[in-house]
């Protein structure tokens, strides 16, 4: 991929976007469908997710390199929020495994933080990559790419993003039926809570390559394009890293707490 000398000259330093105003898609990018589900309080968490909620992502790719060099190929505005986050305690989760517990795990941790520690701007941020990674691609992807193949067993259709209809109200937090219980281990209802999930652009490069050596490319593209569909269809909310293991110490850096 060529960038022209222009773009390059805009693109200072790691706290830089310069994207004009016809990159930033409007459609996957995000979570601001869902009413929010913070203790009241929660000032820092609040404002940190309106601030998400607001930040634009780009999805509009044609191609991606394999290694990312400009920060308008991930979501730079939204990373830096994360790392600039005001909130004394913080935990970055190292997921790998789709299916495993992952979701369990941070919403375990969230109600213990808040109901027990009474930390109420306590973040969750999910560092998500290996088959992991393939929840935060949307149905559509899914469905076009065979990604179940990938996901294994248990996964027919990525039900890790179909959020349930659950008691939400924080009267309700002893209920083990309501968000705060095992109905709430969905992707939708942790954004809900103020989790974070990040995206790994070395897992979405690997994943094309998965996928390439299986024969599942119905439309014969190249690997730098079928890498910016993926990326394309990240699911709402999401935010892009460069690559999640690199990220993971800047956020350590900032005071995270690791968590794998």
């Amino acid at each position: 991929m060529t960038i022209d000398s222009s773009r390059r000259a805009a693109l200072v330093g790691f706290g830089s976007l310069a994207v004009g105003a016809g990159a930033l898609a409007t459609g996957p990018s995000r979570a601001d469908t869902t009413k929010p589900i913070i203790p009241p309080g929660a000032r820092e968490l609040s404002e940190l997710m309106e601030r998400l909620r607001t930040t634009p992502r780009r999805r509009d790719f044609k191609t991606v390199p394999m290694i990312l060099e400009h920060p308008d190929f991930w979501d730079d505005e939204a990373l830096r929020e994360i790392i600039a986050y005001s909130g004394t305690r913080k935990q970055v989760w190292d997921n790998t495994n789709v299916a495993g517990p992952w979701l369990n795990l941070m919403r375990n941790s969230i109600n213990a933080q808040i109901f027990s520690f009474g930390h109420k701007d306590f973040l969750a941020v999910s560092a998500t990559h290996g088959t992991a990674h393939l929840a935060l691609f949307d149905q559509p992807m899914w469905d076009k790419y065979e990604l179940a193949a990938l996901a294994g067993a248990k996964f027919k259709t990525n039900t890790l993003i179909v959020p349930k209809p659950v008691p939400a109200a924080f009267t309700e937090n002893e209920d083990p039926k309501s968000v705060f219980g095992p109905d709430g281990d969905t992707i939708p209802a942790l954004q809900q809570r103020g989790v974070v999930f990040m995206a790994c652009h070395n897992a979405i490069w690997e994943v094309t390559a998965k996928l390439a050596a299986a024969g599942k490319n119905p439309d014969h593209a190249s690997h730098e394009a079928v890498a910016a569909e993926l990326t394309n269809h990240l699911i709402d909310g999401v935010v892009l890293t460069p690559g999640i293991v690199a990220t993971i110490p800047e956020l350590q850096q900032v005071g995270f707490h690791y968590a794998a």
